[in-house]
Parts: structure tokens; sequence; C-alpha cells
């Protein structure tokens, strides 16, 4: 997060796993998809199971402009990885999810990226 622009957008996800497969969810996310994120160039600040929801699961990501979200969004799904690797075996673990997205201050942001503790 090293861009001088005053405002980026948090993106909130919100995933409902199905039921038992939360701790598969959270790994193949730790180990695979979060990296393979990261490596395309997006700003995963944190992820993990929700405290509050047994088959909750959440992903903080942060992007410059929604241009940019939406691009490195589509760039991952794309990959030769995610769909050898990811794109059959994910979505069939989801019931459902949900995007919210917030702008934010960059230097909030960060404060809050070097605090967080996944869960």
């Amino acid at each position: 997060m090293s861009d001088t622009s005053d405002t980026w957008l948090l993106e909130i996800r919100l995933f409902t796993v199905r039921p038992g497969l939360r701790e598969e969810f959270h790994r193949i996310s730790r180990d695979g998809t979060v990296p393979l994120m990261r490596e395309c160039g997006i700003t995963v600040v944190t992820h993990g199971p929700s405290r509050n929801d047994e088959d909750g699961y959440f992903l903080l990501r942060a992007f410059r402009s929604e241009e940019e979200r939406v691009e490195l969004s589509q760039a991952v799904y794309a990959t030769d990885v995610w769909l050898r690797k990811y794109d059959d075996v994910v979505p069939p673990m989801m019931t459902g999810y949900q995007t919210s997205v917030v702008p934010v201050p960059r230097r909030a942001l960060e404060e809050f990226a070097r605090n967080v503790t996944a869960g």
C-alpha cells in the first residue's frame, strides 16, 4: 500500500461455506488462493474464519480504484493456476457470498493492516 492517493477501496467479502468445509476452505485460502491473489497484485489485508458464524469466512482486500479492483480480480480468476487448481474446488465449497466496497483513508487502512490479526 505505498500509493500516495488519499483514499483506497476496502473490499469486504463475507463467504458462507458449506457446513463442515470451513477448515479446508481456510487451508486452501491460506496456502493457495490468497498467495495467488497477492502474486496477481492484490493487496490482501486479512482473511480467515468468522468468529460469530461457524460457516462464515471473511476476506478483506484493498484497491486503489474500482477499475483496479475489477481488473485484478478478473485477472486472478483467469490464471492457469486458478482454472487448474481452484475453479472446480472453491466455488462448490460455498453456498454464497456478499461483497461490500468502502472508501477508506489510505493511512487508516495502513494502520489497520499493521494491527489486524486473522482468525
